[in-house]
Formats: structure tokens, C-alpha cells, sequence
């Protein structure tokens, strides 16, 4: 669905953000791509977008170059920003405005999505509601778009804890063999149970991108100490209340179940093994 190849990009002339990126990402897929605030990980995803063009390199959707940005691509995706406008319209005006830009959008999604977040009451105009409500009147627009490609950067910013349980809940139900969703974000603990694939971004390069299947089938995540403090199939060690969690090489192909912490934390303090290993 996204391919990008060997990407170089900089804002400033002689200073890049992003030196060789290669990232593939397939349909029936979400998502997770992760990284520290200043990572680079939003203009990344402007790059595959068509928004920012590669100074080397090239970006496609779907085969097709991402700059052209067509009205044939640009009614297939959607990407929720971080930093949201939204108009001076009520909920049912930005989605007579807006619904028609895309194909298959779907008025009764809209509305069970909104009803999920207790904000189809709501009449007043988007622009005057909290950051929170905002957030929620656009994250279920962008679901109902129905889009082969979503794209939301740190959509969980804002929301409160039951919210985000709604959030990941209508996630799953939205996915789909030929939709793919790109969730970025720093709040890694927010994904655990969402995502079934991870990309890691870290200083303009990308760690490792790979499905979670085959991250726990070269790494093992455990709360176990190792019996042998030298051992070098050891990446990470955490203490925690409960003990002592790890992540390590999966040399014995023990079955884990991942955490996204443990592997943010190991990858960027490993980045040339890491990068070899998810090769």
C-alpha cells in the first residue's frame, strides 16, 4: 500500500532528517509506527502522503507516485493530524461539507461511532468544543470515511482512559483486507492490544518494521531475571514493582507476548542489532 525507498529529506539545505529510509507497508494491516517527540515520525508520513516531497528517493501509494496526489488517491485517504482545524460547523454541517470528497463514506458508521463516544447530542459548533470532543467528532469521521488508507498521528492525545478503550475498540471493528492503518504515536502503552504490526523511527532512521508474529519470534519478553548477568542475548532489563522485566534474543523460541516498551526502549538502544535482525 506504501512503499517508500531510500528516502533522503531535510528542511534545512545540508542537514538531513532522513537518510536512506526504506518502509513497505502492506494492506489489512494497523499500524503502529513509534518514536520520540522531534523523531521525525509526522514527516514521515508527509512524505507518503504526496505533502512533503523526498529529496532522493521514491514514495508510492498503492504503485502510484504519492506526489501526484490525484483526486482518485486523495478520496482513498485520510489523515488526521495531530494539530486539528476544524471549521465553524456543526457536527451534521462538516459532514454535509465533507462527506462527498469521499466515495465510502458511510453516514450510519458516523453516527454509531460518534454514539460510542457520546457525541451524537451534541449540537453545538465543533470549533467551541473541548480538545477531547474535537478529537472524538474526527477520529469517527475518519473511521467512516472508509478509506484503504487512515492515517492518524497521535490520536489518543486528548482523550481520556475510557475513551481510548473506546477508541482501540472501534479500531478493530473498522479493519479490514484492503485497509491499512497507520497509527504514530510516543504512547506506545496505548497500541499494546491495537497494532498487529511496528514500525520503530528513531533520529531520521527506521529500526525495525515487521509484524508483531515475527518480533516475538526473534525476541522473547519476559518478567524472568537471567541467570547469567553477562548474557549477551539480553538487549533491555527493567525494574518494575513486580520484578524484573527483559527482552532478549529468542534463541530457546520461546512463545511471549510482545511489549511495545520493553522493544521501543531495547531498539533504540540497539539500533545497528536491531537493524540487522528486522532486515
Amino acid at each position: 500500500m506504501i512503499q517508500l525507498d531510500n528516502v533522503k529529506f531535510g528542511y534545512a539545505k545540508g542537514n538531513l532528517l532522513f537518510n536512506d529510509v526504506t518502509w513497505h507497508l502492506e494492506q489489512g494491516h494497523i499500524y503502529g509506527l513509534l518514536g520520540c517527540n522531534g523523531a521525525g515520525k509526522t514527516t514521515l508520513l508527509k512524505i507518503a502522503t504526496g505533502q512533503l516531497f523526498p529529496q532522493e528517493g521514491t514514495a508510492l501509494i498503492g504503485g502510484e507516485p504519492a506526489y501526484k496526489r490525484t483526486a482518485k488517491q486523495l478520496s482513498d485517504v485520510y489523515f488526521l493530524q495531530e494539530e486539528i482545524y476544524v471549521p465553524h460547523l456543526k457536527i451534521k454541517q462538516f459532514e454535509a461539507a465533507f462527506a462527498p470528497f469521499y466515495p465510502k463514506f458511510s453516514h450510519e458508521q458516523f453516527m454509531k461511532y460518534l454514539t460510542e463516544f457520546e457525541m451524537d447530542n451534541m449540537l453545538g459548533f465543533i470549533d467551541k468544543f473541548s480538545h477531547g470532543q474535537k478529537k472524538k467528532v474526527m477520529i469517527a469521521f475518519a473511521l467512516a470515511t472508509n478509506v484503504s488508507l487512515l492515517i492518524m498521528d497521535e490520536p489518543t492525545n486528548g482523550l481520556d482512559i475510557p475513551s481510548k478503550s473506546i477508541f482501540r475498540k472501534i479500531m478493530i471493528s473498522n479493519t479490514g483486507e484492503k485497509k491499512t492503518s497507520i497509527i504514530s504515536t510516543h504512547q506506545v502503552r496505548d497500541l499494546q492490544s491495537l497494532i498487529d504490526a511496528v514500525s520503530i523511527l528513531d533520529n531520521g532512521r527506521m529500526i525495525l518494521s515487521d509484524h508483531k508474529d515475527v518480533i516475538t519470534n526473534k525476541l522473547f519478553f519476559g518478567n524472568e531475571v537471567t541467570s547469567n548477568k553477562s548474557d549477551e542475548t539480553v538487549f533491555y532489563t527493567e525494574m518494575t514493582p513486580s520484578g524484573t522485566k527483559l527482552v532478549k534474543e529468542n534463541v530457546e523460541q520461546k512463545v511471549s507476548d510482545i511489549d511495545l516498551e520493553l522493544l521501543f526502549n531495547a531498539a533504540v538502544q540497539h539500533k545497528k542489532d536491531f537493524t540487522e535482525m528486522f532486515k
